[in-house]
């Protein structure tokens, strides 16, 4: 409780406040409500990677964007994670990387094959079919080879063609890489720490962050889990791996730490992705994208099937409204598509499965919004799927 006189003295500050330039008053912080999107006993969250598009990918600016879209839990990509703990900058953008307008810093976790690229947009992956068919009576446009929204172009799933290297970029890129891991290494856990504190106390739980990557020593895999650990987070997440020596190294890891490996995937999704992953240890999870998963045209099952099966196995899931390759794979906004988004939550909410679902935000943004805005508008079709 405040004074009379303490009430005074902010409401002397807030002129100052404006005049620095400040977006808010300090009692438009006191005002903020804590956010809420644990629906039915569902939580429903979101990678930060649906932000991407955001002028500040700090992890204060992202933090804003999450509690502004009305989700209480985050699967967070390393960029601003790593960003606020004082990681050396790579001075790349992009990834949902480092802290300010410019995104640099460290990378955001990588999207692995067939990601999406900057654009998210509905163009095709990389690796999928050639599209064929038609969606609401328009024929699918197929992308030119290299061009926007291509396989290699600059679009949803495109890599960007780099072209090659020369060895001074390469040693450029090794010592670079040559820090973080002197970094990581040697790191203290308090920073992570705050950044959890941070986002409890403004009504976000971390469940899972996204940073693992196969090829790392055994001194950074210590690192990863130590930083899941310190963020309060059930699972790490990385893309899914073929290689059991590599799949079994991190399964066990995981077992040791008692953090889950959660495998993601893209078209590779279906009812048998994971056996190989599951078999190998107790400690490797799913992280399954079931927009991915339509938009690939899985015919040996569907997410409700490979919920029903797997649901102990599942560490969390992603969602995004997408229709099958007849249907020209688009990315679409939510109601629109044909990811049966409804039955999967209605599935979870029925059996009291404790499995975050994941919004992720990979449509074209339309004209006037911006990502925060189509976000709370994916929480809210989540609301409604759950509630009628």
């Amino acid at each position: 409780m405040l004074t009379r006189r303490e009430l005074g003295k902010l409401a002397l500050a807030v002129p100052t406040a404006t005049m620095l330039g400040r977006s808010e008053s300090i009692f438009g912080a006191f005002a903020q409500t804590k956010p809420s999107s644990l629906i039915d006993g569902v939580q429903i969250g979101t990678i930060t990677y649906s932000f991407r598009s955001m002028p500040d990918q700090s992890a204060e600016a992202t933090l804003k964007y999450i509690v502004d879209s009305g989700i209480s839990g985050i699967e967070l990509m390393g960029g601003p994670v790593e960003s606020f703990a004082g990681a050396p900058s790579s001075g790349r953008g992009g990834g949902g990387g480092g802290r300010g307008p410019a995104g640099g810093g460290p990378g955001g976790g990588g999207r692995g094959p067939g990601g999406p690229g900057g654009g998210g947009g509905g163009g095709q992956a990389a690796d999928a079919p050639p599209m064929t068919g038609s969606w609401n009576g328009q024929p699918c446009a197929v992308p030119v080879a290299g061009g926007p929204g291509g396989p290699g172009g600059a679009g949803r799933g495109g890599r960007g063609g780099r072209g090659e290297t020369t060895p001074e970029q390469q040693a450029a890129q090794q010592e670079q890489a040559d820090k973080l891991k002197a970094w990581r290494t040697s790191v203290s856990m308090d920073a992570f720490k705050k950044l959890r504190k941070m986002y409890n106390d403004a009504g976000v739980a971390i469940y899972a962050w996204k940073q693992l990557n196969a090829n790392m020593s055994d001194e950074e895999f210590e690192y990863i889990f130590n930083v899941a650990e310190a963020l309060g987070c059930t699972h790490t997440t990385l893309e899914l791996l073929t290689d059991a020596a590599q799949l079994k190294r991190v399964g066990d890891f995981a077992m040791k730490k008692k953090i889950y490996a959660a495998y993601h995937t893209h078209a590779q999704g279906n009812m048998t992705a994971f056996d190989q992953a599951f078999a190998l240890s107790k400690g490797n999870m799913a992280n399954v994208d079931f927009g991915h998963w339509v938009a690939a045209g899985n015919v040996g099952g569907t997410p409700m099937q490979f919920l029903e099966k797997h649901h102990a196995r599942i560490s969390s899931f992603h969602l995004k409204d997408r229709t099958t390759p007849a249907n020209c794979a688009l990315n679409l906004p939510w109601g629109t598509g044909e990811t049966p988004i409804k039955a999967i939550l209605q599935l979870v909410k029925k059996n009291k499965w404790k499995i975050p679902a994941s919004a992720e935000l990979e449509y074209t943004i339309p004209e006037g919004s911006d990502a925060v805005q189509e976000v709370r508008n994916c929480v809210e079709y989540c609301r409604t799927a759950l509630t009628t």
